[in-house]
């Protein structure tokens, strides 16, 4: 039976931690042995779960970043007992996920993934695998990544650093490190993510993308939408806009949502999921601030009774919240950037020009017009066809087979 080893910051909780969860039972069903570590972010799994570090280890390594701007070197520990259990459980692949966030040392890792001489897959989820400190950098314009990353513009935004911009020497220690290992093959969760891969330092590799999948036996159109508006006292007679996230930072538009809400008509209502009591302070009263879930069925509840999904963040990877919508049957309008240009074509929604909230109000006046239903039987389509777990973890398998045999 071979064995599948991912690594990632969380096990089937928020948005990678449930793809590799899902990754994990698609994997088993095929007849893998599925293993996945975690560092916080844990919900129950299918998979056999390793975690690595402690809460004290996390704090540790977050100090040493604030502080020392050193965010590659934390960890020493914590990954030692990784290297420990890998070679206890000997994978036959490695398929790693979030590197960062305070849990890894990554020389100490990717030295000793050399060695171990392994089947190596990773999947981008955003930019941080070539660039010398950031995770997007497309809201400050920044291009420094294509050639060597100094004088970062972000080095004090995630993950901070207070005093030391290091971005230079993590820059060379990334293209070093990433570059030495030849069985390494990347995979971008978006054409943009792979397409930024393949003019970076990463670009000799063999590059490819494979969207996000959605379970579709979860997501798909609920008929149930007073109960779950009336469970967060939401008047049914409006027409629900409904924006869903899980971190609510400043590039997820949350100024803009404040801003749209002061504009809209009487007859709609926006609704914010996911938001915590210190985002919350700073929203317009005339949205209603739900908390974050973690269970899809009340996502999918959500995504249902909604008329629109609205999706106005500043850069994504991918996007998964206007596809999960659409796999409820409902239309999403998302800002025309990154890569949520790549979900929404005409028959599914609209895109708008990133920051133009007169056009968002322009796109929800003309959606709701045409209606719901006119659009809902090709959002299911789109989303079977393209974002189902079955089409796009089948392509994984099939790496995982094809990397195991050479």
């Amino acid at each position: 039976m071979p064995k599948l080893l991912q690594i990632n910051i969380e096990v089937n909780s928020g948005s990678t931690g449930r793809i590799s969860e899902q990754l994990g039972q698609i994997a088993m069903t095929a007849g893998f042995d599925s293993y996945i570590t975690y560092a916080r972010g844990y919900n129950p799994s299918e998979s056999k779960v390793i975690k690595v570090g402690n809460k004290l280890s996390i704090i540790l390594h977050f100090l040493k970043t604030r502080f020392l701007g050193e965010h590659l070197n934390g960890s020493f520990f914590p990954t030692l007992f990784l290297i420990w259990k890998i070679r206890r459980i000997n994978p036959d692949i490695i398929h790693l996920h979030q590197m960062h966030g305070y849990y890894l040392n990554i020389p100490l890792l990717f030295k000793f993934l050399k060695r171990f001489n392994k089947p190596l897959l990773w999947t981008l989820h955003d930019c941080w695998a070539f660039t010398g400190h950031c995770s997007y950098f497309t809201v400050v314009g920044c291009e420094k990544w294509k050639t060597e990353c100094n004088k970062c513009p972000q080095f004090n935004k995630y993950p901070k650093s207070i005093f030391f911009d290091k971005s230079n020497k993590e820059y060379k220690t990334k293209k070093e490190l990433f570059n030495s290992l030849p069985n390494l093959v990347f995979v971008g969760v978006s054409d943009w993510v792979a397409n930024l891969a393949r003019i970076s330092f990463l670009k000799n590799h063999r590059i490819t993308s494979v969207y996000n999948g959605i379970n579709t036996k979860v997501f798909r159109p609920m008929v149930n939408r007073d109960s779950i508006l009336e469970k967060y006292g939401i008047n049914p007679i409006n027409k629900i806009l409904l924006a869903s996230g899980t971190t609510w930072i400043k590039t997820k538009g949350l100024e803009d949502y404040s801003k749209l809400a002061e504009i809209l008509p009487n007859d709609f209502q926006l609704v914010l999921v996911g938001i915590g009591k210190a985002e919350a302070v700073n929203l317009s009263k005339k949205i209603i601030a739900i908390p974050r879930t973690e269970s899809q069925s009340e996502l999918a509840e959500f995504y249902s009774a909604a008329e629109i999904l609205l999706c106005l963040s500043y850069q994504e990877s991918f996007g998964m919240t206007p596809v999960e919508a659409m796999a409820c049957g409902t239309p999403a309008i998302v800002y025309d950037n990154t890569a949520l240009s790549e979900l929404i074509t005409p028959e599914t929604g609209r895109l708008v020009e990133t920051g133009n909230l007169q056009g968002v109000m322009e796109m929800i006046l003309e959606v709701s017009t045409i209606g719901k239903n006119v659009f809902s039987a090709e959002c299911i389509k789109r989303v079977n066809l393209i974002y189902d777990t079955e089409v796009t973890y089948q392509k994984y398998l099939n790496m995982y087979n094809e990397l195991i045999k050479k």
